[in-house]
């Protein structure tokens, strides 16, 4: 869990330093902004924009169940990141696994991209997708949007 927040804690940290050297040197003005932007980079960043990730186990048994598909993501990915946002509100329609929390995650997603753990990964019917285009992801995981 720690690897999830390091880049998100790393950029608040660095800058608050230099928010802090700006307003020291007289330029409040742009130290406010410039704190806000790093803010802003370090919740996108986060896990706090991924809908609640559950364990690989749990997350295919409720596919298979109610058919929904299944993404694994990794903190700090920027493609996942780019589906994530893409997929809007939907998104919290599919079950999502981070692979950094769940070794039987991680070890799925080795399985299917030859020993890699590249995410995201889609799992939609048992037919797994990596990397997948956001408009592709959306239009065929949720034609109703």
């Amino acid at each position: 869990m720690t690897r999830a927040w390091f880049l998100p804690l790393l950029l608040v940290v660095g800058g608050s330093a230099v928010a802090t050297v700006l307003f020291l040197d007289g330029s409040p003005g742009a130290a406010a902004p410039l704190l806000l932007v790093f803010v802003v980079l370090a919740g996108v960043n986060s896990p706090l924009i991924f809908p609640r990730s559950i364990g690989a186990l749990e997350a295919q048994r409720r596919s298979a169940a109610d058919g929904r598909p299944i993404v694994y993501w990794r903190p700090g990915c920027p493609y996942c990141m780019r589906l994530r946002i893409r997929l809007g509100r939907d998104a919290r329609q599919a079950y999502w696994v981070n692979i950094w929390r769940d070794p039987a995650g991680a070890a799925a997603v080795r399985a299917v991209n030859d020993g890699d753990e590249t995410v995201p990964t889609v799992v939609v019917a048992g037919q797994s997708h990596t990397n997948p285009d956001p408009q592709w992801a959306r239009d065929r995981l949720f034609p109703s949007a």
